[in-house]
Formats: structure tokens, sequence, C-alpha cells
């Protein structure tokens, strides 16, 4: 057994080509030095494509050397592109200058790149491949002709939403940022937060089509080596033609692909981010979407709030205790319900019984049935509030949930009693802070209500036993999923069903962390100071 699981994902695989291939590939992607030559293979290359703008300029006052501009339009910013490109080369150069700066060392090229250009970032280029990834990521392309290189200048630019309030974690206590689709904005947000050296970057190009540009962050002499390695590994294996959002990453290198729980945490919030890389955690950023990934995730992690680390500790653990309470609601309530009124009556007061026995006299179905046509009637009304427009969505759930539910007791199809404890489930369901638990609590509870209609109690319990072997036997990128309860940790205690003051949390998850486990150097100098023994003198 090793630290990690084998990956076993016929979507991941290395792509192997042979030295040939690569010899024939290298020669035909590499520039010309004739530039009529390069642009109509350009030309050739994208087709008609209207956004693609090609000019042809000649640079300096004499006008003796051609080059060619190309850039994407509503990608590139053509204010600098005026005023700082065409300009400097057509009217602010001189070839007199040029011919002083030139030398065996230095060509054409090398003095635009160091002397001419008065712009940020500038690469320079030799292959097409190179050039089209550029050119089609909103960067300008230089091309000299009797030069078989170019250059490649940084000035994107496109409209964009700007940082606006996280929508899918809400809280009520604690900053109102959420990151946006912008890749270098939110990782400017986390280093915002975060003002350490040791917080270390590394970007990669995933997908053959795409070019979707992927980070992996993490906190260097916090983060665990192992699992910095096995992320790194786990990415570089992926070979698929697109990267649209995160959740196409999180599925290509999650461990168990067929569990119902979630073994990556996601989140759109930069302080939940900054949370987690302190405690040894690694984020990976996607660009063109708002939800970041962090690695290694735990069940118990998809139960904190960032809001339960501003409130006080005792209101944390209040709330926090009253999630997991929610979440058992959510998961068997309906189960306990069939499985007390079709096998096991004794376990309800004689007026109780008596009350669910007078309102399912008319009831032409089972306790099973009831609860399958109920909770597939609500999972309909949640989808339809959410894809609507937000003006009516939330309007229309609730009064078709009124109204279907009040029209289906009166016509005698379902009992009172169901509809309330379908509702209290809903409603339970709603108290997770991540959307991903829920959705895992909406697929179990099918399960639970066919064995609770099956064997009663009994078969709750085994269910709940198979559970929990599972939840045990899973590892998110080779931590146990169900640490620090399984492995217990008794130190880890102090953040897990209920928050420990912060001047007792003076260490960093042990699990996840295996250095530089003090976060807090001296917790008892933290410790806020009672007045109980002191004496006040004055009012």
């Amino acid at each position: 057994m090793g630290f990690f699981k084998k990956k076993s994902n016929s979507k991941i695989h290395s792509n192997s080509i042979s030295a040939s291939q690569m010899m024939t590939t290298s020669s035909t992607n590499e520039l010309k030095a004739n530039l009529q030559e390069n642009i109509q293979i350009i030309k050739d290359s994208i087709g008609k494509s209207s956004d693609i703008i090609i000019r042809e300029i000649r640079i300096g006052e004499e006008g003796t050397i051609k080059a060619g501009i190309i850039y994407t339009d509503g990608l590139t910013d053509t204010t600098a592109l005026q005023n700082f490109i065409l300009e400097t080369l057509m009217l602010d150069f001189k070839e007199t200058e040029l011919q002083e700066k030139l030398s065996p060392e230095q060509n054409l090229i090398t003095v635009l790149k160091d002397f001419a250009m008065t712009v940020g970032e500038i690469k320079e280029l030799t292959n097409f491949e190179v050039l089209f990834t550029g050119l089609l990521s909103g960067d300008t392309i230089i091309l000299i002709d009797g030069y078989a290189q170019g250059l490649i200048i940084s000035n994107r630019y496109w409209v964009e939403r700007g940082v606006t309030e996280a929508t899918a974690q809400v809280v009520v206590r604690g900053p109102r940022e959420g990151f946006s689709e912008n890749l270098r904005v939110n990782t400017a947000l986390v280093r915002r937060r975060l003002k350490d050296p040791n917080l270390w970057m590394e970007s990669k190009v995933i997908g053959k089509r795409t070019k979707t540009n992927v980070a992996m962050m993490y906190i260097n002499g916090i983060a665990n080596d192992k699992i910095v390695k096995e992320v790194r590994l786990r990415l570089d294996k992926i070979d698929i033609d697109g990267i649209l959002e995160s959740g196409n990453i999180e599925e290509l290198i999650q461990d168990t692909p067929y569990s119902p729980f979630p073994t990556i945490f996601n989140t759109e919030r930069s302080d939940v981010v900054a949370a987690a890389l302190l405690e040894g955690r690694i984020a990976i950023f996607v660009d063109g979407t708002p939800f970041v990934l962090i690695v290694p995730a735990l069940f118990v992690q998809f139960f904190q709030s960032s809001e339960d680390y501003y409130q006080r500790a005792d209101i944390a653990s209040l709330i926090r205790l009253l999630r997991f309470f929610a979440f058992t609601i959510a998961l068997l309530a309906p189960a306990l319900f069939i499985a007390v009124t079709t096998f096991n009556h004794v376990m309800l007061p004689p007026a109780l019984l008596i009350s669910l026995a007078a309102q399912r006299e008319g009831v032409p179905f089972p306790a099973f049935v009831e609860a399958i046509i109920m909770e597939i009637t609500f999972e309909i009304l949640r989808e339809a509030g959410l894809r609507m427009p937000r003006s009516i969505g939330s309007a229309m759930s609730i009064v078709g949930a009124f109204v279907i539910g009040t029209a289906a007791v009166e016509a005698g199809m379902i009992s009172a009693a169901m509809v309330i404890v379908v509702s209290i489930t809903a409603i339970a369901s709603f108290v997770s802070p991540t959307y991903d638990l829920a959705i895992s609590a909406r697929i179990l509870r099918f399960g639970f209500m066919a064995i609770a209609a099956s064997f009663g109690l009994l078969g709750i319990t085994i269910g709940l036993i198979a559970l929990l072997l599972h939840l045990c036997s899973l590892r998110s990128f080779g931590v146990p999923y169900m640490s620090p309860l399984a492995p217990f940790n008794l130190s880890d205690q102090k953040d897990t069903f209920i928050r420990f003051p912060i001047w007792k949390m003076f260490t960093r998850p042990r699990l996840i962390n295996q250095q530089n486990i003090v976060r807090q150097q001296d917790s008892a100098a933290a410790k806020p100071e009672t007045s109980k023994n002191k004496e006040h003198e004055g009012v």
C-alpha cells in the first residue's frame, strides 16, 4: 500500500509521440524568414476569421523595414497597441540609431525588444504554435521581414465581470468579495490576503484546443510535499481537447469518481482559499470560472463555513452542530418515517399512531410510494425554481409547493404527515453551506427510503453501517476522508463538531500538514485575560 491510491481513469492518459513525429512537427511549425509567407500561413490556419486583424507596416522614418502586426479584435488593448507599439515603430524609431545598436550578438528583433518597445511583458517566438496561442489569447504579434523570429507582446484586454459578492456561499458576517472569471484577478485577491514570499504558484496550460490557463497555489514549507507532487502529477496527465470550467478538472483528478460524496472542495470566496492555504492545502485556479478547487478535502470540511471563524466560538459551535443535525434530517427523515409507519409501529405513542392511521385511512398508496411522489415533485419544483428568472423563481417554488401539497392532501392522495416530513427534509437540505454535500444527501435519501420500505429500521441500520464503511474507505489525495474522526486525532477535534476559541487552535490539521504544525507560537499569551482577580481603581 502506497501513500496514494492508484488511479485508473480512461480520460487521463499521457500523450506519447515518437521522435520522428516530433522532428517532422517542429520543422513545419517553425517561422519562416519571409514575412509574406508567414502571413499567408496565418491566414490559411485561421480561415476567414474577421476578428483576426493583420496589418503590414514599415518601421522607421525611411520605411525600409517591412513588418507585420497581428492581433485579435476584442481581446487586445487597441489603445495600448496604437500608443505604445504602432506609434513607436512607425514614428519614434530611427534607423540611424538602429544601425548603432546592431551588433553580431544582437539582431533587429533583440534591439526592438530591448530598446524600442515601451510596453510590459515581451517574449520572442520562433514557432507558429506559440504564435497562435498568444494571438488567440489577446497578445499582439510582431513579425519582421527577413527574420525567422517574432515578438509576442502582452497587451490583453477584454470586457469582464468585476469582483462582486459571492452568491453561492453567502455569509452574514465576513468579506463580501468573490472570485471572477479572470484567473489573474483571482490569484491577486489571494495574494492581497497572504503577503508571504513562500506563497508559490505554478502555472500550466491544459486543453489542446482551449489552451486553458490553470494555476496551482500553495505555501511552501506548510503544504505537504507529497500532496503537492501528486497534484502536479495528476494535472500533467490530463490530455483532453478542452477545459471550460473547474468542474472538468475536478472530474479528471478526483480519487473516487463513482462516490456520491465530493473529495474536492470548491469555493468562490478568497478568504476561504486563504484559510485553506494556511492549513497546508493546495488551491487550483482555472481561467474562465470563479470557482477555485481546494485539495485535499475532508468530510467535516463541507460543514464548515468561513463565517464560523468570524463569529464567537459558542455561536459558531451551535450553528455547526445544527448543520450536522440538519444533514441527518435531510438524509434519514423520510426513511425513518417510512420504517416506523410500515414496520415498527410500536415505537410510536398510541395517540400519534391513531392520528397517523386516521390520516392514512383514505390514502390509496403505501408510505414509500407517497414519499417517492412527494420527493420527486419537490425536486422538480426545486430545479424549476433555479432555472427560472430570479424575479419569479422563488415565488413559483413556494407557491407551487404549497398549492400542490394542499391539493394532494385534500384529494386524499397524500397524507398530511408525509407532506410535513418531506417539507422539513427539503428545508434541512438547504442548511448545508456547500451545494455538493446537499446533492449527496439528496441522492442517498432515495436509497435509504427503499431499504426502509423493505426492511424497516433494520435496513436503515445496515445502510448506515455500509455508508460509514464507504466514507472511511475514501481518500482525498492520500488523506483519509473522515479524518480527524477516523483515524481519530484528539488535537484536531478543536475544529470538528464544535469550534474552540481561536487562541486555543494553535496547531494545523496534522494529517494534511506534516511540517510546520504550529501556527500560533504561544497559545497562552494569546488567551484573553479575565478581570476576576484584578483590582481596579476608580469607576
